[in-house]
């Protein structure tokens, strides 16, 4: 009970919610990039963090060798079942010997797939998650290469049919304002720094991956005074700006501590958004209090569970 990889896509990881409670030892958390997506895709299977698949930018063709049910979430990549387009943000039975084929991104970058009972490849520090820089987890701690089989569960009970509307979590968005509260060093940097942070337009550059987003902008940051820095916590969201003064988005992969200072901090509740932009794709920042970061966080959180609530 497995399936198969035909053609493994740009990049193909199983990814769950990631690896936490080791980070005083520099073990990273990695993860899904876009968690709505990923619990989404598992709700619609009613149940809850289990491993999938994370497609980015080209997704991969899949051969099924048993019964189960799927949901595909995130990003669309015109997914097909046996040539048929195949529908997203619902569950779906697939039957032994069905081929699921992906293109390219259409919309957002990241796709998910989530299978009945989850990918089942083996637990390692508490997750399942692949670290392709560590090569941990996942399979064989690598993206998915052709001829790979996944070991799933057997399932042939008839899936819910339930599509449901995404609108309520805004995943994707042409104008894209991403909200974030001072960082640890906010006071660091000069006035006009600080007023360039929020009138900037910044494009995400090529050297964007799942350790962070490099921005680039006519818009140089500068400290008041030239500091060194100890390394400290860091974490998803931590906007960190290095010597060149173009600030830098750390991601699910980003590494544990960081010595640059921190001028800002991504809301959670933009951090699904963001995960779907692409290289090249333009930004702005817009500062919030930390009252208004947790209420919208608590909103999207009463989505989350009325949508758990209904597909139960």
């Amino acid at each position: 009970m497995t399936i198969e990889v035909l053609k493994p896509g740009l990049q193909t990881t199983v990814q769950d919610k990631g690896r936490y409670g080791l980070q005083q030892y520099g073990v990273i958390v990695s993860g899904a990039m876009d968690t709505i997506s990923y619990q989404i895709g598992n709700l619609l299977l009613q149940q809850e963090d289990y491993a999938s698949l994370e497609m980015t930018l080209l997704g991969p063709t899949l051969k099924f060798h048993c019964d189960t049910t799927i949901a595909i979430t995130g990003g669309s990549m015109a997914p097909l079942l046996n040539g048929v387009p195949c529908p997203m943000w619902r569950a779906v039975m697939v039957k032994c010997g069905d081929v699921l084929k992906f293109s390219s991104a259409q919309k957002g970058v990241r796709s998910y797939l989530a299978v009945k009972g989850g990918i089942q490849v083996e637990h390692v520090l508490n997750s399942k998650s692949t670290y392709l820089k560590a090569r941990i987890g996942g399979h064989h701690g690598r993206a998915l290469k052709s001829g790979d089989r996944l070991p799933i569960s057997e399932w042939s009970t008839t899936a819910p049919s339930t599509t449901i509307d995404v609108t309520n979590f805004k995943l994707f968005e042409n104008d894209v304002t991403i909200r974030v509260l001072k960082g640890t060093e906010y006071e660091s940097f000069t006035e006009k720094s600080l007023s360039l942070f929020e009138e900037a337009t910044y494009t995400i550059s090529k050297d964007a991956d799942r350790m962070g987003y490099r921005l680039e902008s006519d818009a140089i940051l500068h400290l008041q005074q030239p500091t060194n820095m100890l390394s400290e916590a860091v974490t998803i969201g931590t906007v960190q700006v290095p010597p060149s003064g173009q600030p830098i988005i750390l991601m699910a992969d980003r590494q544990t501590t960081g010595g640059y200072p921190k001028i800002a901090q991504v809301a959670s509740v933009d951090l699904s958004k963001l995960a779907q932009l692409p290289p090249y794709a333009k930004i702005r920042f817009k500062l919030i209090s930390l009252d208004e970061a947790q209420q919208l966080w608590i909103k999207q959180q009463k989505h989350l569970n009325l949508l758990a609530l209904l597909l139960n």
